[in-house]
């Protein structure tokens, strides 16, 4: 019996195939791409862009201003959605491509789900080499795609029609699997994008992708319970897992029952709410110190979800109980034997239930759970008096951020960050009270994330109040996505920082020793100092925009811009050195041992002192 086939292109082919991607939420039937983010070039213009030009009313493409920007902000659109939907970018071959290479790193780190769909060279090869095309002395089959290889979880290079079959079956297993999640990088080659093949009719059937629950093994879950139950000092960790597996509930449950406190990651918080008694807030290098003085003494960890990176651990020097056991419920191997952990194998849902019914009545010793909770008062009043308001000419990041949580931080908000200062101070003092409404990329902490990450969220969540809190410094990295953001009608609210350079970066230079030196502008080459007014700036972008001379101006033009129908930006000047000295961790970043200069020698002899708590092994 012959198969019946419909004669495509390999392009159209690949549009067909996205159309027809599903997965349930909520009860619902919705197509798994949100859509798909495009510049076009000469290397898929002429077949990719017209293979979705014929399914734009299916599936939208949406026209970006920079190819990392568009990554970035589909990226967003995964994290925002749980990993339940994400969507795809098409660019052309040569420097549209590898604008792209940033992006796919920080969903490789930060386990999102995001397909890139770059032109390549031809295949056959006849007019090589063809505009911006990379050519290896040594190597024919080398192209500029290869940089995609060691930040892809699957890449794939199309040179035949036939093969984005499997290529395209493979990538979906991909980006839905919970442990291998992460960016696929298919390469096409120009010319293949537009030959044709007969393709299986079979193979545009529509597919259902739900996510996949991992049980835990029986010796593994015994071996955790157990652990847990010698436990006089546990706490739970928190990781982005909680929010991917969609945990939240039974995290609660778990830590109530069991009376354990719970600690967050970056991509972790939110998995409790602010105000849960036991959510003890972030942990680490830019952890409270509520968070931190229970990590330092525990006896039991539970990390859930966590890749257990150093500014959770402080640099593995925050933890200091000897006899400590890690036990790493994780649906990825990788993590969840980090640091000699006990791992537990399974989906953070199933897992904390499995856990759960194994420890039975066990509660941790009531003084533990009573310090926690001691702890988390004393925490609160040292974040008010951080983030209370304030009439002076530079504020910090902390008292704008009181700024914004009061006019703005509610139910229905969500903030945005990735780099620089802001999220070490967001990530003790921001006041997350839903699933997900905080969005801090720090896996890879991307200067430049912030704009296009807001736009994703909107996208993602349009119903939600998006505020995106960048600095001047990421701000001029990359900004190019407001003019998308008014493009699309999705509008979010920017708070732009500006403390006349690399605040953060600064401070770590001080800290370490450092002469001030080409961080913030006055301490850089120059001849003159740039003036940059960002309020017009954004505003020639179409954008609605304010410029806040203190916190009560800024609180006003919060409220004030609440309204507005285009993206908005408010601007506020603010202190580069000053930081929440309550909570945090030293943190590992090393320090020249000969120096001609006393500071550094000096700030030396403090580092090797502080290297003799590391954990190692």
């Amino acid at each position: 019996m012959s198969q019946k086939t419909v004669r495509l292109t390999m392009a159209q082919a690949v549009a067909r195939f996205l159309t027809r991607q599903m997965t349930v939420i909520d009860g619902k039937r919705v197509p798994i791409f949100g859509g798909v983010f495009a510049i076009f070039g000469h290397g898929n213009v002429a077949g990719v862009g017209e293979a979705l030009h014929a399914i734009k009313d299916t599936l939208p493409t949406y026209r970006a201003q920079n190819e990392q920007g568009m990554a970035n902000a589909a990226i967003a659109f995964a994290k925002a959605s749980f990993r339940r939907r994400f969507m795809a970018c098409t660019t052309s071959i040569g420097p549209g491509a590898l604008n792209m290479v940033t992006s796919a790193a920080l969903a490789h780190v930060n386990r999102l789900p995001v397909l890139l769909l770059p032109g390549d060279v031809f295949a056959n090869r006849r007019p090589d080499p063809v505009l911006q095309q990379v050519e290896s002395f040594g190597d024919g089959t080398i192209s500029a795609n290869d940089c995609f290889r060691p930040v892809s979880r699957y890449f794939d290079r199309i040179t035949r029609p036939e093969q984005i079959i499997p290529a395209l079956r493979r990538a979906m297993q991909v980006l839905t699997d919970p442990a291998d999640c992460g960016p696929v990088t298919l390469s096409l080659c120009q010319d293949v994008q537009a030959e044709a093949y007969d393709y299986p009719e079979s193979f545009f059937d529509e597919k259902v992708w739900v996510p996949r629950r991992i049980e835990p093994d029986l010796d593994e879950l015994a071996a955790a319970v157990a652990a847990l139950k010698q436990a006089k000092k546990p706490i739970i960790i928190a990781g982005g897992g909680v929010l991917y597996s969609e945990a939240t509930k039974e995290l609660g449950d778990f830590a109530e029952r069991h009376g354990i406190p719970v600690v967050e990651t970056q991509a972790g918080k939110s998995a409790l709410p602010h105000s849960h008694s036991l959510n003890m807030g972030s942990v680490g290098v830019t952890g409270t110190s509520a968070s931190n003085a229970l990590a330092e003494e525990a006896d039991v960890v539970l990390a859930v979800g966590s890749r257990l990176q150093d500014f959770t651990t402080g640099s593995w020097a925050l933890f200091k109980n000897e006899g400590l056991k890690i036990i790493g419920l994780n649906v990825q191997p990788f993590d969840a034997g980090k640091h000699n952990g006990l791992p537990l194998i399974a989906d953070a849902r199933a897992g904390l239930n499995r856990i759960s019914g194994g420890l039975g009545s066990y509660k941790a010793d009531p003084s533990w759970t009573a310090k926690a909770k001691a702890g988390k008062a004393e925490w609160l009043t040292a974040a008010d008096k951080a983030t209370a308001t304030t009439n002076a000419a530079l504020p910090s990041d902390a008292q704008v951020i009181g700024a914004v949580q009061r006019a703005r931080g509610g139910k229905n908000t969500t903030l945005v960050c990735a780099a620089g200062g802001l999220p070490g101070e967001l990530h003790k003092l921001w006041q997350a009270e839903e699933p997900g409404s905080y969005h801090m990329e720090y896996g890879f902490s991307t200067m430049g994330y912030e704009v296009a990450g807001g736009l994703g969220v909107k996208l993602a969540k349009p119903e939600s109040d998006v505020i995106v809190m960048v600095g001047d410094g990421s701000y001029m990295m990359l900004n190019s996505e407001i003019a998308s953001s008014i493009m699309l009608g999705a509008k979010f609210t920017i708070v732009l920082l500006d403390n006349a350079g690399y605040g953060c970066i600064n401070r770590l230079q001080m800290g370490t020793g450092g002469a001030n030196f080409n961080n913030l502008l006055k301490d850089t080459h120059h001849v003159e100092l740039p003036q940059i007014d960002f309020a017009a700036h954004a505003a020639a972008m179409g954008a609605v925009t304010r410029k806040a001379g203190s916190i009560s101006e800024l609180e006003a033009a919060l409220k004030e811009t609440a309204n507005e129908t285009r993206t908005t930006v408010i601007v506020i000047d603010t202190d580069p050195l000053i930081t929440t000295e309550a909570g945090g961790h030293w943190w590992d970043v090393a320090v020249p041992e000969v120096s001609g200069r006393k500071q550094v020698n000096e700030a030396r002899e403090g580092y090797e002192k502080a290297l003799t708590a590391q954990r190692f092994g």
